[in-house]
């Protein structure tokens, strides 16, 4: 499908049913307002691929998505290509050719002896540096060099491109062209294995790399033989590597003469014979210097045939009416006299050369400055441009020698940048790459266009965004958010994972700058799914939990979904969270241990009495815990909390928590008690103006495990176990602490807080309880949090009888038939 074409839904025919019933079911348009009427929604582009044992789904909408490679979903073995295949994908691969008359074909002129050197190592297997300024031909030795090793090796020649690529980037490039595998990006270990027997001739341009990592590049592919060109202000290999190093310098003076003869396809006369030779002296031989000096001699042959070839109308523009005639005599022609270029013109000619072209290669020029010398495409030239025979401006500037081949696009060349910006074609730069980057942004994100497609212009692509970021102009920032969104999907799913990570972190910093907390949330969350594919755990928790808290301030449900996927993935590869405390989403408070203790030894966590007893609460009716469900309500096994518990340290607790309730059980029984008389009873009085009213419950939770205790008001306990003297009571060394401490109560008084239950039972502010109205003064037990345990109760003096020692049946009764208001313990 065409981008500009819509297809039969927009006008109301489907494949299924008849128009009447599309009719039905979507609403007609005003022919008036067509935008406000129902749009048809655009598919977002969804692509699976596996990234080693990882299952990515690209998702453009609410960020990629990552699993464990299912057993059905495991790619076949990567199978070698054949030689039809590498001859096809490497014919892809090459620049376009410029529409428009073809190009002058300029043959090798005096690199015989460097280029029977370097096909000499190569045949030996010895890998070479070529190294040369820019403009002095690397490329086109390179090109003869790999048309003589083609039979060398038994997977053939293969070309990459350095430019702007990581060694990462050229390994997967490189089992790219060698080996056949859609949408299988391998891991490391498996990019190795399949890259140490691969055996071929790699012609490597532009290479913008050196040291340790071009060892790394030459290490991992051990049966390759390569041919490397670079500037000379490229680091240098390491001493290791054992490459031959071949230096390229400019052309002789006849030499140089020569070409330009060949470009201009005359032979020169007396006076541009001298000027090339100055010319020489000035370019040190370069052969860019003179194909462009070639052009300037070509359009002067032009203007000196037709003066009115390069005037304000423009080369090849039709001519108004009302323009002025051209000459027609050719002698008047030759005495309007055209001087040959100065020296200095003939160094830095860009600036002559595209003031004499075509106003849509002048335009395209100025959008090449404005994307850092990045040529777009042809194919989008006119929807830039705004001319629609705009793509034949990219012969015009080939052929003036303006640009360069890099990879499967152009650029401009060496040189040519810094002269048009001094001649002034970097005005209203911002705007032209704002707008490149709205175009790119519609053409990326539309769903004809595959990856492959995006990921040849990701140069480009990447270039709009960072001239961009950070912009002074309003809404620069906002267009690189909108490019990055659409564009870093297209490079996810091409595999070209190295434009990716660069169009995800421009994204980021736009989006930051811009104040577009959702975009840069969606930033965060997809980089952090390539650092978990690339298998840097680290990172990808950072930006993963970055993203999940910028999406739950956001209340992005489905976002933050997706996000805490991802990173339960990665904390499960990295064999758990690397922090301290529960993972994400986990509400269970955390207990003392950060890590738990070894099986061998028993850890004991370091619980004081008191805190035994204050993390302890009466649970209203419609909460009260079933049993097992102690550490969820707050109890001491709470302290063990975490979403990963260690048995061995919850049974230290909860056999702590026994011990102690029965130390403490026994201390105020044998206080309360001193004769050990077990008839004698004592009272707790127990009024409505203490909160408790008929129908509250009360639980009491087991110490060890047991079923817990609920007890009613007005009815009395039915769980206690009878003593040796067959009464209901329980022996004093099995008494619950609950039991003892709800037959002790003290006087209270504003500065002793109350239980926290009754207070919010009885409605009375915390901190004061109102004085019971019988005269018996009764020891409390519902303690505060900051109150020492008492060691041993007050007694009880009860008017008209003597004092008591306390029971240890399980009920007790008020005046209302109430239950105790003291809280369970265990």
């Amino acid at each position: 499908m065409d981008p500009i074409h819509r297809g039969p839904e927009e006008f109301g025919h489907d494949s299924e049913g008849s128009a009447e019933e599309a009719g039905r079911r979507r609403p007609s348009r005003d022919p008036l307002t067509p935008d406000f009427g129902q749009q048809t929604p655009q598919q977002a582009r969804v692509v699976r691929l596996v990234a080693g044992d990882l299952l990515l789904t690209v998702n453009p909408v609410d960020g990629s998505e990552v699993e464990l490679c299912p057993p059905g979903e495991q790619p076949a073995a990567p199978v070698r290509r054949t030689p039809a295949e590498r001859a096809d994908r490497a014919r892809a691969a090459a620049p376009p050719v410029p529409p428009g008359p073809p190009l002058l074909q300029l043959p090798l002129l005096r690199r015989e002896d460097e280029r029977e050197r370097l096909s000499r190592l190569l045949a030996r297997g010895r890998s070479v540096r070529l190294t040369g300024p820019a403009g002095s031909g690397r490329t086109a030795l390179l090109d003869a060099v790999a048309a003589d090793c083609a039979e060398l090796a038994p997977d053939g020649v293969v070309r990459l491109s350095g430019y702007k690529r990581t060694v990462t980037d050229l390994l997967h490039g490189l089992f790219d062209a060698v080996h056949d595998a859609p949408l299988h990006r391998p891991d490391r270990p498996l990019l190795l294995e399949k890259l140490r027997s691969v055996g071929a001739v790699v012609v490597l341009d532009d290479l913008e790399f050196g040291g340790a990592a071009l060892d790394e590049l030459l290490d991992a592919t051990p049966e390759c033989a390569y041919l490397l060109a670079a500037t000379p202000d490229v680091p240098a290999p390491g001493a290791d590597s054992h490459l031959e190093e071949v230096f390229l310098t400019g052309l002789d003076r006849a030499t140089s003469v020569d070409l330009l003869e060949r470009v201009v396809e005359r032979p020169l006369t007396e006076e541009e014979a001298n000027w090339a030779g100055d010319l020489w002296f000035e370019s040190e031989g370069l052969p860019l210097r003179f194909v462009q000096a070639g052009a300037l001699l070509r359009q002067r042959d032009q203007l000196r045939t037709d003066p009115t070839a390069y005037d304000e109308y423009g080369y090849l523009e039709n001519r108004p009416a009302d323009a002025p005639p051209a000459p027609d005599d050719a002698a008047e022609a030759e005495d309007t006299g055209t001087p040959l270029p100065s020296l200095g013109e003939g160094a830095a000619p860009a600036a002559l050369l595209a003031s004499r072209l075509s106003g849509a290669a002048r335009d395209t020029l100025r959008f090449a400055v404005a994307l850092g010398g990045e040529v777009p495409h042809q194919a989008h030239l006119p929807a830039l441009v705004g001319d629609t025979h705009a793509d034949a401006a990219l012969g015009e500037l080939a052929g003036c020698g303006l640009l360069s081949p890099a990879g499967s696009r152009y650029r401009l060349a060496a040189g040519v940048l810094a002269q048009l910006v001094a001649a002034g074609y970097d005005d209203e730069a911002a705007d032209r790459a704002r707008a490149a980057a709205q175009h790119y942004a519609w053409w990326t994100g539309h769903p004809s266009v595959t990856p492959a497609r995006a990921t040849a212009e990701a140069d480009a692509i990447i270039a709009a965004m960072t001239q961009l970021v950070p912009g002074e102009e309003a809404g620069q920032t906002s267009a690189a958010v909108l490019l990055a969104r659409s564009a870093a999907p297209a490079f996810a799913a091409g595999l070209h994972w190295g434009a990716w990570e660069r169009a995800l972190r421009i994204g980021q910093e736009a989006g930051r700058l811009a104040g577009e907390v959702a975009q840069e949330a969606y930033f965060h969350h997809e980089l952090g799914v390539l650092a978990l594919c690339t298998g840097n755990p680290g990172r990808a928790r950072a930006e993963l939990e970055t993203s999940i808290s910028m999406r739950g301030a956001l209340a992005d449900k489905s976002g933050a979904v997706a996000g805490r996927r991802a990173l339960a993935l990665v904390e499960d590869r990295a064999g758990g969270p690397a922090g301290s405390g529960p993972p994400a989403g986990d509400e269970t408070p955390a207990g003392p241990f950060e890590v738990p203790p070894p099986l061998a030894v028993p850890a004991v966590p370091p619980v004081p009495v008191q805190r035994a007893f204050d993390d302890t609460a009466v649970v209203p009716r419609q909460e009260a815990p079933m049993a097992g469900k102690g550490p969820e309500r707050g109890g001491p096994l709470a302290l063990l909390g975490g979403a990963r518990r260690n048995l061995v340290a919850a049974g230290a607790g909860v056999l702590l928590a026994g011990v102690l309730g029965t130390v403490v059980t026994l201390g105020l029984t044998s206080s309360s008690d001193p004769q050990g008389d077990p008839g004698a009873s004592t009272e707790q009085s127990v009024t409505e103006d203490d909160g408790i009213e008929d129908g509250d419950v009360t639980a009491d939770e087991p110490a060890d495990g047991a079923t817990p205790t609920v007890r009613e008001s007005g009815s009395a306990s039915t769980s206690a176990t009878p003593g040796p003297s067959g009464s209901g009571s329980a022996p004093a060394d099995a008494v619950s602490p609950s039991a003892t401490s709800s037959a002790v109560e003290t006087p209270s008084s504003p500065d002793a807080p109350s239980s926290p239950s009754a207070t919010e039972s009885s409605g009375v502010p915390s901190g004061t309880t109102k004085p019971a109205p019988t005269k018996s003064a009764t020891a409390s037990s519902s303690q505060g949090p900051s109150e020492p345990e008492s060691e041993s109760p007050s007694p009880t003096e009860t008017e008209g009888e003597p004092s008591t020692t306390p029971d240890t049946s399980d009920s007790a009764s008020g005046p209302s038939g109430g239950v105790s208001g003291s809280p369970s313990v265990l």
